[in-house]
């Protein structure tokens, strides 16, 4: 039985923070002097009153949430916070149609960071900096932020931790719920300011440090630049954002445990090591590849433009200094498949994650084994711990789906974009990009473009597309299915 008064207590109190929030860009309307104020009053008005009335409709003290509730809880969550999140866009006259203001809004609270803003540079720095916010409060998970104060509510959180922790991770910080919820944000709201005060030195403004710092550690890319970080020119920068990149690509277990000096833990994991590998092999192969082919003056310029856009893409971020589609077809086919990589389980990032990929990898290598000693008893190993067969199937279903929903969102968004040059090329990276959280993809919505000159119909589509692969399918597309839905 779905507790419909719970549920609505949490959205309350989700929607009452996000309309908290719309208030920090109204100090940018004051120190820019920006002449209209309403948009975020209205939205934060109207966002807060929801939220208030939510929240106090048949409030209940000292009730958990179950299985089912914890999942329609995050699914109607998330889908209301991202309707919300985008009333600034939609009020501020800046954007054309709704699907715009929505498909922006969405963009940010999933963190994937595509836009259809064609001149980010011409917007009143009050948007720019609410795009930043969204992906701020969406890069760790607004759920999380809110199972911290949950305790204060009588309010149980275990299951909405559970099922919007953003990837498989079974190490525990903590073993009170609550506890794990404020570390995890204690070390993301620490690396953010470390991010502005380092990116300040590096020599951008206040302001443009605080959006870069949000998003840098979010993974969303949103940019105040139209050349996004290649804006600046400057090899400092973007060494600094490729090191927070990094970081915010690991599991936040890992990095709690690198905080507390144990970092043998770091090291011995099977899936950091995967993860550092992966980079480290990719960035050589290109550099030696950009330098040879003259791409680039220097190897320090090849090396730092390799692996400044493939950890963008790998950790799902998004930024680019520069435009990788241009420098080879093969190049730009390395890229596409470098969408559904994604960081590690428990960090910010989105696609399938490299712990699924390992896991996947390792499953497929014994299963040759077992093909040849079928009596043998082999079992796939994480970390000298055996994967669960639960655990085995669930990734594999996972991938499967996935892939899936690839292929036939591809052949849709085809047809969406009949009247493009290159429909197909261009529906593949869009639909890669939203599914996986990336943001640029390939063809006409390539990383010097935006994707402002697709059709409403293919912009709603791509915001589903950009809340389930945030969501990690499973929590959103079991609320569509009709058991869930049947009392048992």
């Amino acid at each position: 039985m779905i507790n419909y008064g719970i549920i609505s207590n949490v959205l309350g109190v989700l929607l009452t923070i996000v309309g908290v929030m719309m208030l920090a860009p109204l100090c940018c309307t004051f120190i820019y002097d920006i002449p209209d104020k309403t948009p975020f009053i209205y939205s934060a008005i109207i966002t807060i009153a929801v939220g208030l009335l939510s929240w106090f409709y048949k409030f209940k003290n000292k009730e958990r949430i179950g299985k089912r509730d914890g999942y329609l809880v995050v699914a109607v969550g998330w889908m209301a916070m991202c309707l919300f999140g985008s009333l600034p866009f939609l009020l501020s006259g800046q954007f054309n149609t709704p699907a715009d203001a929505i498909f922006e809004g969405v963009s940010g609270l999933t963190a994937t960071g595509a836009t259809i803003l064609n001149d980010i540079e011409r917007m009143p720095e009050d948007i720019l900096l609410w795009r930043s916010v969204l992906q701020w409060l969406g890069g760790m998970g607004m759920i999380v932020l809110a199972v911290a104060i949950f305790p204060l509510l009588g309010i149980g959180g275990v299951e909405l931790f559970v099922n919007e922790s953003p990837g498989p991770a079974s190490d525990k910080i903590h073993p009170r719920i609550r506890e794990v919820a404020k570390r995890l944000w204690f070390i993301y709201v620490g690396l953010t300011a470390v991010v502005i005060v380092l990116l300040k030195l590096a020599g951008m403004n206040v302001f443009d440090s605080i959006n870069h710092a949000f998003t840098t550690m979010a993974t969303g890319g949103y940019s105040t630049k139209n050349a996004s970080v290649g804006h600046y020119n400057s090899p400092l920068i973007e060494y600094i954002i490729i090191v927070f990149m990094f970081l915010s690509g690991m599991n936040y277990t890992l990095i709690y445990f690198g905080f507390k000096g144990n970092f043998k833990k770091v090291i011995r994991s099977d899936e950091f090591r995967f993860y550092g590998l992966n980079v480290l092999a990719l960035t050589l192969f290109l550099s030696v590849y950009l330098f040879y082919n003259s791409h680039y003056g220097s190897f320090e310029e090849a090396f730092r433009t390799s692996l400044f856009n493939l950890i963008s893409i790998i950790t799902t971020t998004g930024y680019a200094t520069a435009d990788y589609t241009a420098w080879a077809p093969f190049i730009t086919f390395l890229f596409l498949g470098l969408f559904f990589m994604g960081g590690c389980g428990g960090s910010t990032t989105g696609s399938i994650k490299q712990i699924r990929h390992l896991v996947f990898l390792k499953n497929a290598n014994l299963e040759f084994k077992r093909i040849l000693h079928p009596r043998a008893l082999i079992r796939v190993k994480i970390d000298n711990s055996v994967v669960a067969s639960k655990t085995l199937i669930n990734i594999l279903l996972f991938i499967s789906i996935f892939g899936t929903i690839f292929v036939f969102g591809t052949g849709f968004m085809a047809l969406v974009l009949q009247d493009f040059e290159t429909p197909l090329v261009t529906a593949t990276g869009a639909v890669a990009s939203a599914l996986g959280n990336v943001g640029p993809g390939i063809g006409e919505v390539g990383p010097v473009n935006t994707y402002s000159a697709i059709p409403s119909v293919g912009k709603y589509f791509l915001s589903f597309l950009m809340l389930l692969g945030r969501l990690e399918l499973f929590t959103l597309l079991i609320v569509f299915s009709p058991f869930f839905w049947r009392r048992n």
